[in-house]
């Protein structure tokens, strides 16, 4: 619920409160058991849940757990599969985030920036349909934002009995497509959304946005030696293609979705301009070899470590079949045009559906994304969009309108698809940090007072704050 709400009801519990003397103390004798209960059979008690592992970490308990979900949220009585999740658990006094990749979870450890700062717990879920969260049969259908959000709705309405203290929706990149999502299906369930460098490709077809960003981004010095080596790997595609044939033999790499070696070669050639920015930063740019002077094996070098000669193999692809569905069904994908290549590119950007298998049919839904742009324009309430300035995902971002409430949108300047809160400037940075405090309902009084007084509650730590950026093509985000 937001604050308003939370408030209201705050004050209908302390007039119940005193208006009945002898309530408290027989809640606080029922209260007694379930407090004494550990947090692990709570949460086993919940229907649907069950344990995977419980894996020690200091300071917490973290379960990998599976949650019975309906394959159909419109129709439960058509079966169930197993969601897995994680829960990293700290203290039910302290609030929750929920955080989501987009992807698969992590059976490790993991805190997000959030749930740093509000030195809170952390629940984190696998994207359905993503292995082993994938209903059998999988019916395709059943893969779309709303029965994701609502995914989450189930897990957020169980888990909110035991963590009853304010919660958050995070996540980065496809998962701050998968918070935002969450927000405009279910407004209610969270005090507050945290989404990272979340791509909003709202018309589908229309991607000038990109061409202008790809036209000013960096320098034009460090453009120009990345179009050199992109434009000299087509230039060279016969000789460059034997070592990926070589490569692909040695590794059993095959191209059965794709088609054939040559379009997954030139896929991931086509990546290269936009893979870099996304990954790297100007002041990698020095590391680029000159084209013109390169050597064969320094060309498929720099490809390879910037796009990933395995990204567009049936073997790379087969992970991330579910992302390329939602793109070539609601996300949308860029289609950029790289006129430095001319004569030499056969195929142009490919689409989504060159990298599903052909047995799983895919129809667009162009006004899935327009509903969710117009939602947030209009309605976002307490939701706060960071994006890096040198990020290609970044060109197509979330905008506020006029009606919104309490959020921002901030770019972290010079940051690639990695941008935090912790990149900001200063003054943003200081203000995020208040809000999602004051989000989360623990915010210090000095920074409710100031917001230049904010900063994380919980202690930096090495292990628990990774944060691994997907990689392999710059059609997954």
């Amino acid at each position: 619920m937001r604050k308003t709400l939370g408030w209201l009801l705050s004050l209908v519990v302390l007039i119940g409160t005193m208006g009945a003397a002898g309530f408290t103390a027989q809640a606080a004798t029922a209260a007694g058991p379930a407090a004494a209960t550990d947090i692990k059979d709570q949460i086993l008690g919940i229907p649907g849940m069950s344990l995977i592992e419980e894996k020690p970490y200091p300071g917490y308990r973290f379960f990998v757990l599976n949650y019975e979900q309906p394959v159909d949220h419109r129709q439960p009585w058509k079966g169930t599969f197993k969601q897995r999740m994680t829960l990293l658990h700290k203290d039910v006094s302290r609030p929750t985030v929920f955080f989501t990749s987009g992807y698969n979870v992590n059976p490790n450890p993991r805190r997000s920036e959030p749930t740093t700062i509000v030195d809170g717990n952390q629940v984190s879920l696998e994207y359905r349909f993503f292995t082993p969260s994938r209903p059998d049969p999988a019916n395709w259908a059943n893969l779309d934002v709303w029965q994701a959000a609502s995914d989450q709705h189930r897990i957020f309405t169980a888990l909110k009995k035991i963590y009853t203290k304010n919660w958050l929706a995070t996540g980065g990149s496809k998962g701050g497509m998968t918070a935002t999502y969450y927000e405009r299906f279910y407004p209610r369930d969270m005090d507050g959304i945290v989404a990272y460098v979340a791509p909003n490709d709202v018309v589908n077809n229309e991607d000038s946005a990109y061409d202008r960003f790809f036209a000013k981004v960096g320098t034009k010095e460090c453009r120009d030696k990345l179009k050199a080596v992109q434009r000299e790997a087509l230039v060279r595609r016969e000789p460059l293609e034997a070592k990926y044939a070589a490569a692909a033999a040695e590794n059993g790499w095959t191209f059965t979705t794709v088609g054939n070696l040559d379009k997954a070669y030139e896929a991931v050639v086509l990546d290269y301009v936009w893979a870099f920015w996304q990954y790297s930063l100007l002041s990698d740019c020095a590391a680029i070899p000159a084209a013109a002077t390169a050597s064969d094996q320094e060309i498929w070098d720099t490809v390879d470590a910037i796009s990933g000669f395995s990204a567009y193999t049936d073997q790379g692809l087969e992970t991330y079949t579910p992302y390329y569905y939602q793109a070539g069904t609601q996300l949308g994908s860029p289609n950029i045009k790289q006129p430095h290549l001319a004569g030499l590119s056969h195929y142009g950007y490919q689409p989504p559906r060159n990298f599903v298998p052909r047995d799983i049919p895919m129809t667009f839904q162009p006004a899935a994304m327009r509903d969710v742009d117009n939602w947030v324009r209009k309605n976002a309430d307490q939701m706060l969009f960071v994006y890096g300035q040198n990020d290609p995902w970044g060109a197509e971002p979330f905008h506020l309108g006029y009606g919104v409430r309490d959020s921002y949108v901030m770019i972290a300047p010079g940051a690639n698809h990695g941008a935090n809160v912790a990149k900001l400037l200063d003054e943003e940075r200081a203000l995020a940090t208040a809000k999602i405090l004051q989000w989360a309902g623990v915010a210090p009084a000095a920074s409710l007072a100031d917001a230049r007084q904010a900063a994380p509650l919980a202690a930096p730590d090495a292990q628990l704050d990774q944060h691994d950026l997907e990689r392999e093509s710059q059609l997954r985000p």
